[in-house]
């Protein structure tokens, strides 16, 4: 079995583990999740993804097994690292390449966990729509990372596998993201309704399934008088599964801007997918009051798409992955001080 299955094997076994225990301990007793019980989960995912910055930055070369100069310029070349081998000290190269690649996963970890509060302020709107108690946010929440997990494992490694084959497709992403952070520009200010009737997958799951009129409890089925039913509360998953799919769309191809190692986005997506909903609970009362968030993600995907285009000219100049990162934290950390020294006005009916 190759290293990069066994890396890949390691990573989802510890996924599934934390999942598990996470369902057993939180999801069964249907109570809603504190701000302290958020405030706890939150600060064990952000130490798992720092702490998969270390392996990385430790064992990095492992992933692909790279035992010599060799491999290393082959797979530097592969994924488009943007580093100087130094062909007589291979020690030294591969440290470098180590560093870089670590870096890269942090980024790419920063970039998702930033335009997944985009997600919370629509999560917060399916939520309230459709009536569901609190409660059974959380288990909702569970099973719908569950079901993204998958769906970011196809996207990201297609993605990857396209890029391999048509080095155009870097442009036609860069392109798309400039367009979505120019819209949500544009659009930062209006608010968004959810209509849970004429919603589209609810129309596509009312047409296959028979679904019961309540919720019952935090369940998704429902048994009666010898008919199986849907419950409101599995529509609200599907929403969320479909919500997620259109947000992958722009956070997978921004991630690429990062890196073009399909196992570094994949980590990076999953580690940042896994603190959204601790990160949902944390801020769910309190989202309002970062006003100037969406303008601060309109700008970042402007830059990271930028970044796709002109990557060539960009690496030129020594445009590194350090520098993306500091350009990436400055322009969020700019939007969440302005939030709050520039608080939004109350308007009053």
């Amino acid at each position: 079995m190759s290293n990069e299955l066994l890396f890949f094997g390691g990573f989802l076994l510890f996924i599934v583990l934390m999942l598990a225990i996470d369902l057993g301990l939180f999801s069964k007793s249907n109570k809603a999740v504190s701000f302290k019980q958020a405030a706890i989960m939150s600060a064990i995912w952000v130490s798992f993804a720092l702490g998969f910055y270390v392996v990385l930055r430790v064992w990095g070369h492992e992933l692909h097994d790279i035992q010599d100069f060799a491999k290393l310029t082959e797979i530097t070349k592969k994924h488009l690292h943007n580093i100087r081998l130094i062909p007589e000290d291979f020690v030294a190269s591969l440290e470098l390449y180590k560093r870089n690649l670590a870096l890269e996963y942090i980024t790419g970890y920063v970039v998702e966990y930033a335009l997944s509060v985009d997600n919370i302020f629509v999560m917060v709107l399916i939520f309230s729509s459709f009536g569901v108690p609190a409660q059974y946010y959380h288990k909702v929440l569970v099973w719908g990372i569950i079901g993204a997990i998958v769906l970011r494992f196809l996207f990201i490694f297609l993605g990857a596998a396209l890029i391999s084959q048509f080095g155009w497709i870097l442009y036609l992403f860069g392109f798309f993201l400039v367009y979505t952070g120019i819209m949500m520009f544009i659009h930062r200010n209006e608010e968004e309704e959810i209509d849970p009737q004429n919603h589209t997958v609810v129309k596509f799951a009312s047409k296959y399934f028979s679904v019961y009129p309540t919720f019952v409890g935090g369940k998704f089925f429902h048994k009666e008088a010898g008919k199986k039913y849907v419950t409101p509360l599995f529509l609200v998953l599907l929403v969320i599964e479909f919500t997620d799919l259109i947000f992958a769309v722009d956070s997978i191809p921004a991630i690429f801007a990062v890196t073009k190692d399909p196992y570094i986005v994949f980590f990076s997506n999953i580690f940042a997918i896994l603190g959204l909903r601790s990160m949902f609970f944390l801020l769910v009362n309190i989202i309002h009051k970062f006003h100037y968030l969406k303008t601060g993600l309109s700008f970042l995907l402007v830059f990271i798409g930028a970044k796709m285009l002109l990557h060539h000219w960009l690496d030129n100049w020594g445009f590194t992955t350090s520098h993306s990162l500091i350009v990436i934290v400055s322009i969020l950390a700019i939007s969440v001080v302005a939030s709050l020294i520039f608080p939004k006005k109350e308007t009053h009916s």
